[in-house]
């Protein structure tokens, strides 16, 4: 975000019901490829007048491919759900990307107005980030899933993302304030 022209776009993170970040997501493959990572949901909190963010749901995101491929790479993906729809598919145990609903290289600069055909077709728009630039990635044929056993170790319980999500479950984690704080910041957005 402190490179307005390579960033995400903040109208769209303001307009966002649900964001997925996963750090460090692997990618490779030689004719075959794969990818896997573990990140977190955050979704907004429709039940507070102040739309605030949820507590984090961990995730895993997996995936393969087929086709003239080779090489291996790490990106940080940010995924964000631009309806209610899209977001209550994210928060069941298993949600596969491109099938349940839409997913595109979402757009970067500094604003995402012009962008009118992203957030009219894509329930869900992609953003990679490698050496410091924003781009939009695709992630069609993934799948989400949630990570109990990842929410056992944040949460002290093997909460379910929607118990997470939805009911405000467990408290929120100490080290889980400075994320909520940065994605508030970026992403506020008055009723």
């Amino acid at each position: 975000m402190k490179t307005p022209d390579n960033s995400i776009p903040q109208d769209l993170l303001e307009k966002a019901h649900c964001v997925a970040i996963v750090p460090g997501l692997k990618k490779g493959g030689f004719i075959v490829g794969g990818q896997y990572g573990k990140g977190f949901l955050f979704c907004r909190n429709t039940t507070s007048t102040s739309h605030a963010w949820s507590d984090p749901a961990n995730i895993r995101i997996e995936g393969g491919s087929f086709g003239f491929q080779i090489g291996a790479g790490e990106v940080d993906v940010v995924m964000l759900v631009m309806d209610e729809a899209g977001a209550k598919r994210m928060m069941k145990s298993e949600f596969k990307l491109g099938a349940e609903a839409g997913v595109m290289a979402g757009p970067v600069g500094r604003s995402a107005q012009a962008e009118t055909d992203a957030t009219m077709r894509a329930k869900i728009l992609g953003y990679s980030r490698s050496r410091c630039v924003f781009a939009g990635i695709a992630l069609e044929g993934s799948t989400i899933r949630e990570d109990r056993d990842d929410n056992e170790t944040l949460y002290g319980k093997r909460y379910t993302t929607e118990e997470i999500l939805l009911k405000g479950e467990g408290a929120t984690p100490e080290n889980a304030k400075p994320l909520l704080q940065a994605l508030g910041r970026y992403s506020f957005r008055e009723k």
